[in-house]
Parts: structure tokens; sequence; C-alpha cells
């Protein structure tokens, strides 16, 4: 029988999302002149969707099932990105010249959230096949064993970060490749080397592009003055960067959440929703939670959220099928980092990334996707004896 404590915390978080965008959505429903409702009853639909296919998933036979679902994933989405740029307008949405979204009955789906799912698969699949513990190998060694698998990321970065400009997801696939393959036996010498490689593509990434460029500064304006006082006056002097270019976004959002404190101010009566965070429904959906219902609020999602994470972990942990641990980890990696990187954009931790909240922003394709993900991991923990 699959994890029944599992499907429950999901569902609940896709309750609590449900509700969430048709408080915080009030403002934007004004903005674009729907109905009040508009956005909640989007959410609805696709939260009821997800959820039956989690409970569909969760009803297939792994040994079946598993393999051919998470390669049509891998591929058939990984085909979608390639050809999206050629495609004409009506198929796909575009936002800031790239596009991302194709048109599907009057809404919108980004196959990179269903390659994300594919590709944690197809890394499991193919981990537990040919990589073993590294024995004592060298790092060269390793790095030979892992060419292949760095070929296929490296392509797919182009893909997404170039070809889709979305480097966010990049950072979130690139955390979930590095962790899992220490995962599945690689050394920490070999995974230390990785991660410094992975810090230089993405410094890479960043100067290439100038809107990122603005992005970081925008994000450094913010968060100069906590970090420059340990420095001399000389050094700070050149580290700082004009005030005027300060992201005005990630200061409302520190207000939001500073003026939730610890219970919030009550269920619509947030302002800083009413145009001040343009995505608060979305992005900054976790702002909006800690105006409207404060610390406590928030530590009840993230509290849900964590034993969420500590049901798939479990599942990884309880298989003797190191295909199923690997993907089980993945998909926990995957939803773990979406979550942080999230949280430390909107509290000016890091600079924002545009990662969505698993389960709470609002958009179809990141709760299907996310919900894909948790149906396999179901489908999987059937074959497991779970308390």
């Amino acid at each position: 029988m699959a994890d029944r404590k599992l499907f429950t915390f999901v569902s609940m978080l896709i309750g609590i999302s449900i509700f969430l965008i048709y408080s915080l959505s009030v403002y934007t429903t004004i903005l674009f002149g729907v109905n009040e409702f508009h956005f909640a009853i989007r959410q609805t639909a696709f939260g009821f969707l997800s959820i039956l296919i989690i409970w569909l998933l969760a009803q297939g036979d792994p040994d079946k099932l598993l393999t051919p679902i998470g390669f049509t994933l891998f591929i058939g989405s990984a085909i979608l990105m390639i050809a999206m740029p050629f495609l004409p307008g009506f198929l796909v949405s575009a936002v800031g010249g790239a596009k991302r979204w194709i048109k599907v009955f009057g809404f919108s789906l980004a196959p990179v959230e269903f390659f994300k799912v594919g590709f944690v698969y197809f890394l499991a699949w193919s981990f537990s096949r040919r990589l073993g513990h590294h024995g004592g190998m060298g790092v060269k060694e390793e790095f030979i064993r892992f060419t292949p698998y760095g070929i296929v990321f490296i392509l797919s970065m182009f893909i997404i970060a170039f070809v889709q400009n979305d480097l966010g997801q990049v950072v979130v696939l690139g955390l979930t490749l590095l962790f899992m393959l220490m995962f599945a036996g690689s050394s920490f010498r070999f995974f230390l080397t990785l991660m410094i490689g992975a810090v230089l593509f993405f410094l890479f990434f960043i100067f290439t592009a100038e809107h990122r460029i603005l992005r970081i500064k925008s994000w450094w304006a913010l968060a100069q003055n906590s970090v420059l006082e340990i420095f001399p006056e000389a050094v700070a002097a050149r580290l700082r960067v004009p005030t005027e270019v300060e992201p005005y976004q990630i200061g409302h959002s520190l207000n939001a959440i500073h003026n939730g404190g610890l219970f919030g101010v009550g269920v619509s009566n947030g302002t800083f929703k009413l145009g001040f965070l343009s995505e608060v429904h979305t992005d900054f959906i976790l702002a909006g939670l800690a105006e409207e219902f404060g610390f406590i609020g928030v530590l009840v999602v993230v509290s849900i959220f964590i034993l969420m994470l500590q049901r798939i972990f479990k599942i990884a942990n309880r298989t003797d099928d190191s295909r199923i641990y690997l993907f089980s980890l993945g998909i926990g990696f995957l939803l773990a980092f979406a979550f942080l990187v999230n949280a430390y954009g909107i509290s000016g931790i890091t600079p924002i990334k545009g990662i969505s909240v698993p389960f709470l922003s609002y958009g179809g394709s990141s709760i299907l996707a996310a919900s894909v993900g948790i149906g396999m991991v179901l489908m999987a923990s059937k074959k497991i004896k779970m308390d």
C-alpha cells in the first residue's frame, strides 16, 4: 500500500495553497479585471487534478510504470523545450523574450517543470546501473565516470539558462544533481570539486547577461549594509553600490514579513499584496503568508513541508532498490531546494530566482509536475513496508 501520510501532507499543502491564493490575489484580480475567484478557481482545478494524478499514479505497478513515465517526462519535455523557440506565437507564451510556456486548452504549461522530474528519474535510473561506491578511485577516474552525465547536464543547462533564460531552474537542478551524485557513492572530494565548478559556471552565467548583473546589484544594495560593516571603510567603499538600485520588491517583501509579526494581521487584512508585491500569489507567496498569518502561520506550513520531506526520505531509506532510493532522494532534494531558493530570495539572503514554492505558489505547471513526482514516489513506496 502506498504511503498515506505522504499523500495527506501533500494534500494539506495544496488545500492551504487554494486558500492563500484566494486571499492574496485580490489586487491582481482587480488589475486584470477578472472575477475575484478567478485565480482561486483555477488553482482549485489544478489542485484537485494534482491530487487525482497522485492517487492514480500511486495505484500503479512501479516495476512496469516508473521507467516509461520517467523517460517520457525526460525525453518528451526536452524535445518540447528545444522546439519551443521555433513554434508560432499562438502555441507558446513568451515573457522577457523567452518562450517558456506552451498553451494547452486555454492554460499555459511549462515543460521545464516536468523535465526536472524526468531528469531526476534519468539520473536515478542511470546512477543505479553504472555508479557505485568510489572505492578509492581518484578524482580523475571519477571525472571520467561522471563525464556522460556532465554532458547531459550541460546541454540541459544550455537549453534552460540560455534558450529559456531561466537560471533559477538550473540552480535547483544543479544542486539536485550534486547531492544525488554524492548519495550514489561518489567521494566528498569529487563532490567538492564539482561544487566549485558549479559556482564558477554560475558566475559565468551571471556575468554574460546584463539583467542578471543588475539583479545581483539590486540584491547587494539591500544586503551590503549588514555585510560591509565588518570590512575596513576603504574596502567597504569600493564594494558599495548606489542605493537607488535598491530592490523595491525585496524591500516590500521584508516589510510584509515584519508587518506580520508573530500572529499576522489576519486573513485578507494584508496591505503589501495591494500592488506592492506584484507576484505575491506566485513567487512571493511566503511573504504574503507571513504578513497575514505571521510567524505561526509560516511555522505551520514549514512543518507540514518538512513532514512531507521526511516521508519521502523515509521511503528512500527503507528501500533495497537503488533506483527507487535515488529517485526518492532526488524528488525530495528537488522540492527542498526549490523551497529554500524561494525562501532565501524573498528574505533577501540571496537574489530572487523566480522559483515557485512547491504546492503553494499559483501555477498549474509547478503543482502538476511536483504531483507527478510525488505520485511516482508513492507508486514506489508500495514495495516498501512503511509505518
